[in-house]
């Protein structure tokens, strides 16, 4: 199979969020709805592992750590949960089996599979779960089981190539030259007061060293430094080549909310000191997923802790279109207000606004902005869009 004609991460995801790719988050969310009236907890691993509604995915490790198992049995679990998933769905004729194989066709090459694949996996961030999730796709579009775990091992492989071809460059304290940029300093947020120190141990702490986590060294950290995403390694090698930024340490702190009636971590991704003195928290969010209830639930929790600390604040998207300008993205006028309007008769559940993206050919991009400068509320797992939020997060 050539590998040269596969994107490589490190290219702007812009291009690459849409509807349709989180519509398929939002069908095995329904899936998972589903099967938890058989099997609550395995669903909810199912949905932890896979990070459904937008959220990062957890290691086998952390979700043994939240039900007192072993991380081989959650493994079972997850296994066994996913094979009764994909039969339930074929058995009842589910939409998502339509949606899904009209995505990845059965008569498609590896080739246009794996190219799909990776791209949608650094676009949502999920490189974590790259095989376990290309494995899902590929079945409930209807691809025998043999040919779902070849091509998931393909995708795979690619990404550890990747890091191991990354891994080996800056071993030899040689910068990658795909996709190496400077920090955006124009987008962050700076607030007054004395600077914290920068902290020198990780937080993370449950899954720190899990075997499903990327490492490369890093000459600033004088360490190896563990990763879960492309999209993180690519702030950590822009952060390591960045010469106004002196040193950092990655998941400074482990933020503690309720959502959804359940205790949350969050772990933002790096603390960088720079050059000036300045300490900046920054977090990865991926541009599709910026302006998701959840998400911004964790980046108020960031950007409190960095003013509590005198630091700035900055979300990394992996695009040039970071969450200021995604706020102040033009947008027809007439098509704010309608939306606006109904809003406020309403909420739009996921029917109400499909129908008035194809009427007007509002994209993902368009309503993350909207919901970004109106301050709206769009929840997942159901989709709602709501004119007013209720996210304060709890002590």
């Amino acid at each position: 199979m050539s590998a040269e004609i596969v994107k490589e991460p490190g290219h702007d995801i812009a291009g690459d969020v849409s509807f349709e790719l989180e519509e398929l988050d939002e069908l095995v969310g329904e899936l998972l709805t589903e099967h938890a009236e058989r099997a609550a907890r395995d669903a909810r691993i199912v949905g932890l592992r896979l990070g459904i509604g937008g959220q990062r995915p957890e290691t086998l490790t952390r979700i043994g750590a939240r039900y007192d198992l072993a991380r081989d049995r959650v493994r079972q679990l997850y296994t066994k949960a996913v094979g009764q998933i994909v039969r339930e769905a074929d058995r009842t004729g589910h939409r998502c089996t339509t949606v899904f194989a009209h995505r990845y066709p059965l008569d498609a090459g590896d080739l246009r599979l794996v190219r799909m694949l990776l791209t949608e996996t650094y676009a949502t961030d999920t490189d974590l779960v790259a095989m376990e999730w290309s494995y899902l796709k590929l079945r409930l579009a209807g691809h025998e089981q043999g040919d779902a775990r070849r091509v998931a091992g393909y995708v795979m492989q690619r990404i550890l190539g990747w890091q191991k071809k990354t891994a080996s460059i800056l071993a030899k304290l040689h910068v990658p030259d795909d996709g190496i940029e400077a920090l955006p300093l124009d987008d962050m947020q700076w607030f007054d007061g004395p600077v914290a120190a920068l902290p020198t141990e990780s937080a993370r702490v449950a899954d720190g060293d899990d075997d499903g986590r990327a490492r490369f060294y890093l000459a600033k950290a004088g360490r190896d430094v563990a990763y879960d995403s492309a999209l993180v390694a690519r702030l950590l090698r822009t952060l390591d080549a960045d010469p106004a930024v002196a040193a950092f340490q990655e998941e400074p702190t482990a933020l503690t909310y309720q959502f959804g009636g359940e205790d949350r971590v969050h772990y933002p991704a790096v603390a960088a000191q720079l050059t000036d003195g300045r300490t900046v928290l920054i977090d990865v969010v991926p541009l599709g997923r910026i302006a998701f209830h959840h998400n911004r639930i964790q980046s108020e929790l960031g950007r409190a802790y960095a003013h509590e600390h005198g630091w700035g604040w900055l979300v990394w998207t992996g695009s040039a279109l970071g969450a200021g300008r995604l706020e102040a993205r033009s947008v027809d006028a007439s098509l704010e207000q309608r939306l606006t309007t109904d809003l406020e008769q309403g909420p739009y559940d996921r029917q109400s606004l499909a129908a008035v993206a194809t009427e007007t050919g509002l994209d993902l991009l368009d309503l993350s902005g909207l919901v970004l400068r109106n301050d709206w509320q769009w929840d997942r797992m159901p989709m709602r869009l709501s004119a007013s939020r209720s996210r304060r997060p709890s002590p």
